[in-house]
């Protein structure tokens, strides 16, 4: 879409500004229990953001998430995010260990030629801190329609930054992620998907509690301090970060909370609904393929704009509605195998 359907700075993207306010394991893939994944190295600035075997495995950079039951949703979470009071059923699966980086994006491009949504339309949305005498309250004055941003140069064309290997790649849409899974024969997760493996076996996380540890360090990428004027980096970093610089959940993935908001198949339709038991087929039915203008997707995990003064969405149940054409510099994505090819 062009710049003038961007209505996001006054409208669109006030519905997310709305939603949030408030107050070789790399190689072929591994298959582990919490007790494993608890031990995990991290890779943070010592990864390169290629797995090993990427483009050439099939289950590279992956781990396996065995099958059982999940109930979506927390009971003290917002309205949208309510349990529907359903267990649902999930088959074993793989999943990126990692949200998909820089590295592995540029690889598909390379091979294919790929020119995402905001390379070809020549401008995104990027957050900024607000100009100084610019109260809170003013929706979106923290975001900027930026010429020339997108995946390779996340600041825009005025700027000289340029996108990091081992972060995880965003200014992408919904589109632009689907062709990558498609690349290397795989798929979005549904959103039962992405939070049973979110969960690492565990349970839903409290709403009033910070991603903290014992000690009280931040164990995951999000926004402390005041929101949207000062960010205390108590966690080391002020945007994105390498992925696997926290510790991985109980199935062994890194960054399931903060860092990113991820793209799922899912269409946001509001308040949790029926999931047809967890089965991924129907959530695709439903999702078709090319998405509408103005199509909304669910996201999940939030990202390292989640603060405590603002969004309380670090949790692996938040959820929220994006707009399946937008690129914005807080969500990416990962990917997942199923069925015969992912066994």
């Amino acid at each position: 879409m062009n710049k003038a359907s961007r209505t996001w700075l006054g409208a669109a993207f006030a519905t997310l500004a709305a939603g949030l306010c408030v107050a070789g394991l790399l190689g072929r893939g591994a298959s582990m229990g919490a007790a494993t994944a608890a031990t995990l190295p991290r890779l943070c600035t010592n990864y390169s953001g290629l797995p090993d075997g990427f483009g050439v495995q099939a289950r590279a950079g992956m781990v396996r998430v065995p099958a059982g039951t999940v109930r979506l949703g927390s009971a003290q979470g917002y309205a949208e995010e309510k349990p529907t009071g359903e267990s649902l059923r999930i088959d074993a699966f793989w999943i990126d260990r990692t949200e998909v980086t820089n590295a592995q994006f540029s690889a598909f491009t390379r091979a294919t030629g790929y020119v995402t949504e905001a390379e070809r339309e020549g401008a995104a949305a990027v957050f900024q801190v607000p100009r100084a005498g610019h109260g809170v309250l003013r929706e979106g004055e923290w975001w900027e329609w930026r010429q020339g941003a997108n995946w390779r140069r996340p600041q825009g064309s005025s700027s000289k930054a340029t996108a990091q290997p081992n972060e995880p790649v965003v200014l992408v849409t919904y589109a632009d992620a689907l062709a990558y899974a498609r690349w290397l024969g795989r798929d979005l997760p549904s959103e039962a998907e992405w939070e049973y493996a979110a969960q690492g076996g565990g349970s839903a996380e409290q709403i009033d509690r910070e991603p903290r540890d014992a000690q009280g360090h931040p164990t995951a990428n999000y926004w402390q301090g005041m929101f949207p004027d000062l960010n205390t980096t108590e966690d080391g970093y002020a945007a994105l970060s390498p992925v696997g610089c926290f510790d991985a959940n109980g199935y062994g993935l890194f960054d399931v909370i903060g860092n990113v908001w991820e793209l799922t198949r899912d269409r946001y339709s509001g308040a949790h609904q029926p999931h047809g038991n967890g089965d991924p087929t129907l959530s695709i039915r439903e999702a078709g393929g090319t998405p509408r203008r103005g199509e909304q997707r669910v996201i999940k995990g939030g990202s390292f704009l989640c603060a405590r003064s603002y969004c309380l969405r670090y949790r692996t149940t938040a959820r929220q509605p994006q707009e399946a054409d937008m690129s914005t510099s807080h969500v990416g994505f990962r990917t997942v195998l199923r069925g015969t090819a992912g066994s």
